[in-house]
């Protein structure tokens, strides 16, 4: 992980897709575990000085498990005064998404939506690198 000052973070907000990508590279780079990061943004797209990591996260978002992270998310959002999060999936394999990436894409986008919370970006932190994953990546009709 590279570190990036606050300082220079607020000078910088995150307007486009592809300045998110770049932050998420500088900040996450590539996989080196399996966990979820969590960046949180103003209402002016500044990200603000709090990334939250979480190993060990469960292998499926169902039996309640996206739901509880979106409530859990909610309450970090009104305690940090942040307007909307960045979600990065780390893991140590390809770029290509798979089954599981994309359950959890789709279900915690979902959960999300159902507990008020607005995500702004969703992105694989993989072996190589960091990729953007598009709702239509994930979202089923």
């Amino acid at each position: 992980m590279t570190e990036i000052s606050a300082e220079t973070a607020r000078k910088l907000p995150l307007v486009s897709d592809e300045l998110i990508e770049r932050r998420v590279q500088a900040l996450v780079g590539r996989a080196c575990t399996r966990q979820v990061w969590m960046l949180f943004l103003d209402d002016r797209n500044v990200q603000l000085p709090l990334i939250l990591p979480m190993a060990d996260y469960p292998e499926s978002p169902g039996g309640g498990n996206a739901q509880a992270l979106a409530v859990s998310v909610k309450e970090i959002l009104e305690v940090a005064e942040a307007a909307q999060v960045i979600f990065v999936w780390e893991r140590y394999a390809s770029d290509r998404l798979t089954p599981a990436d994309c359950a959890w894409a789709e279900q915690l986008h979902r959960a999300c939506v159902t507990a008020g919370v607005s995500v702004r970006a969703q992105l694989l932190s993989h072996k190589r690198g960091v990729r953007w994953i598009a709702a239509e990546d994930y979202l089923v009709a």
